[in-house]
């Protein structure tokens, strides 16, 4: 909750004398506006904002972001020129403020709030784990403070500035991932949230499409480090197996804090001992001590997560019996998910997303599990340059675990060509166009015993097919 008059401040550099006109919440769905709430027009691929202007006002709102005319029968301010008696047309509510972009304005405003509040942020960013490395941070430290986390992957220039605009004065750190699609992303984030630690979980192929190549990806996402304050007070947690991770110590005058697994590291995970769906337990070495941690995450590849996360309530003066009683306890949100169909088939649900790297590892707990193996993989996008090798990668680690292939989407025909490479027989695989399309072939081989992983990029819509088994198993 934040004052009519905190608005007019961010956005006009004006201590303006205003009544103490409450905004109880920020929103960008006309659908969404509630009393007293504040509606930002953006324009979108499909819709414009400015279209439900009138609807989130009948809705509620006081306010609304415009950077279009309106009609005149609204009443509007135009912050663009010096207004004539501001503070008495400030009143006339509900009330349209013209800036020149309302994108702009929201993340204006955001910096500005967060600029009110005396926090320790946390940003995080990489290609693979951002959000479940969001997840254990914010658990564990919330074991000891108020903490605001993004939800789900409101990641972006819009969602993260949302997600600030949530501070409230008892909050003592905000745990913010960051998302990235080409460089500069990063650096506008940073901008916004002020982070003084920098998590980095590793360099992948994702969004290659748009940034072009892995090293261009590395750049984008080092921005995080580079925003940094000077150490002890900026932090940067980085990947000691991942060169291109580690490079970026060269890049920040923030203290550097490694983790690894391969390699010999300020944090390091040893003796990983996967426990397939109940989890995993390893040794996290620190300063000369071994520590023993057990943990729901499924998969020998979440110990980089518990890495993470420990790393940062580390540094962030977390006790080791805090941080084991959190990492043991933690009921995050998980990216994937684990069924048990009426006919007793296991499904490990991880249609969220897709890269090469997070579908390796999915495969390599699908292999941990007992039973025949279905791996129901479809399209891996804005890959890039990678894409034809990005897919093949997986398709011969698949050859080597999976029983059964079903594979979705166009792209998937290279999985299917490089499991036929590795020797996988042709007669255990099926290719269709779509997920709809997979259904039927999933409905008729999927028998009790079975372990099956759903895996693709979320506009291949893999969501599909297990909707499909939950109704009709």
């Amino acid at each position: 909750m934040f004052y009519l008059k905190d608005i007019a401040q961010a956005l006009s550099n004006k201590n303006l004398s205003l009544p103490d006109v409450t905004i109880g919440s920020v929103v960008i769905d006309s659908r969404e506006a509630a009393q007293d709430s504040l509606f930002i027009a953006l324009p979108g691929e499909k819709t414009d904002g400015h279209e439900y202007v009138r609807d989130a006002f009948d809705n509620g709102a006081l306010l609304a972001f415009v950077h279009q005319d309106m009609p005149e029968d609204l009443n509007v301010i135009d912050l663009r020129q010096e207004p004539v008696d501001i503070e008495e047309n400030f009143l006339k509510l509900p009330l349209c403020l013209r800036v020149e972009d309302t994108l702009d304005a929201l993340q204006t405003f955001a910096a500005y709030w967060r600029s009110k509040h005396n926090i320790r942020t946390i940003g995080i960013t990489g290609s693979v784990g951002k959000t479940t490395t969001k997840e254990l941070t914010a658990a564990l430290l919330s074991q000891k403070f108020k903490v605001l986390k993004n939800p789900g992957n409101r990641n972006n220039e819009i969602g993260l500035p949302l997600t600030l605009l949530e501070l409230e004065q008892s909050h003592q750190y905000a745990v913010l991932e960051m998302g990235f699609y080409v460089p500069g992303d990063i650096r506008t984030l940073c901008e916004i949230a002020k982070p003084h630690v920098g998590v980095v979980t590793n360099i992948g192929t994702v969004h290659a499409e748009r940034a072009g190549t892995q090293e261009m990806i590395a750049k984008g996402k080092g921005e995080l480090v580079v925003s940094l304050p000077k150490g002890p007070e900026g932090v940067a947690v980085l990947n000691m197996d991942d060169p291109r991770v580690i490079e970026m110590a060269e890049k920040t005058n923030a203290e550097i804090f490694t983790y690894g697994i391969d390699n010999e590291a300020d944090l390091q995970a040893v003796d990983i001992i996967s426990r397939g769906l109940h989890g995993l337990s390893l040794n996290l070495v620190y300063q000369g001590q071994s520590h023993r941690v057990q943990s729901p995450l499924m998969g020998a590849f979440s110990a980089y997560t518990i890495l993470r996360a420990v790393a940062v309530a580390l540094k962030e003066g977390l006790e080791w019996d805090v941080i084991n009683a959190g990492i043991s306890a933690s009921q995050i949100d998980l990216r994937m998910r684990q069924l048990t169909l009426t006919n007793g088939a296991i499904v490990l649900d991880d249609t969220y997303n897709a890269a090469p790297e997070s579908t390796i590892a999915a495969l390599r707990l699908l292999g941990n599990l007992q039973g025949r193996k279905i791996a129901i993989l479809g399209d891996m996008l804005e890959l890039g340059l990678y894409e034809r090798s990005g897919h093949y990668d997986v398709g011969k680690f698949a050859a080597r675990i999976a029983d059964l292939l079903i594979l979705v989407g166009e792209r998937s025909k290279t999985i299917a060509e490089a499991a036929l490479d590795a020797g996988f027989e042709q007669k255990n695989i099926y290719w269709y166009p779509t997920s709809k399309q997979a259904v039927d072939t999933a409905l008729q081989t999927i028998q009790n015993g079975d372990i099956v992983l759903i895996k693709g990029s979320n506009s291949m819509r893999m969501d599909h097919i297990i909707r499909e088994l939950e109704v009709e198993s």
